[in-house]
């Protein structure tokens, strides 16, 4: 399992590669479910220039550690990676990785949308939207759909 809070940019997909060479697990698993979230220049409004994400380091580990390990728990998972952007991003760049391998698609597709829904409800980060004249503080996520 890896857990990892980025200051920089990471390129999700050679994230997730990596990982799954680093497990060694090849034919031991018949599925990786993976989400990749990226900044949209929309939200409540148009036109966001930027995306300043900020956390509480320490706590917002051990949440995503908690949630990590309530998806191992409930499903029958090999391994997981959930990799989170802090810091300024902008439109396009990739905000949020998770991933999970498992025997079956059906565990490996429930527990990557039960992953990425708890940490978009229960993992604390804070989001500010810059436009073009001002910035404003992110009340609540957009609902899941």
């Amino acid at each position: 399992m890896r857990i990892a809070i980025l200051g920089s940019s990471f390129e999700p997909y050679t994230e997730v590669s990596a990982h799954e060479r680093a497990m060694n697990a090849a034919g031991k698993f018949g599925a990786c479910a993976t989400f990749i979230g990226s900044t949209r220049e929309f939200n409540l409004q148009d036109g966001i220039h930027a995306l300043t994400l900020e956390h509480y380091p320490g706590m917002t580990e051990r949440y995503l550690k908690l949630i990590a390990d309530e998806a191992m728990q409930r499903w029958p998972l090999l391994d997981l990676l959930i990799l989170h952007r802090v810091g300024e991003l902008h439109p396009g760049d990739p905000i949020v990785a998770v991933a999970v391998w498992s025997a079956h698609r059906g565990a490996a597709f429930d527990s990557c949308r039960y992953v990425m829904e708890e940490l978009k409800s229960r993992a604390p980060f804070w989001k500010k939207e810059t436009f073009e004249n001002h910035a404003s503080w992110v009340d609540k996520n957009t609902e899941a759909g």
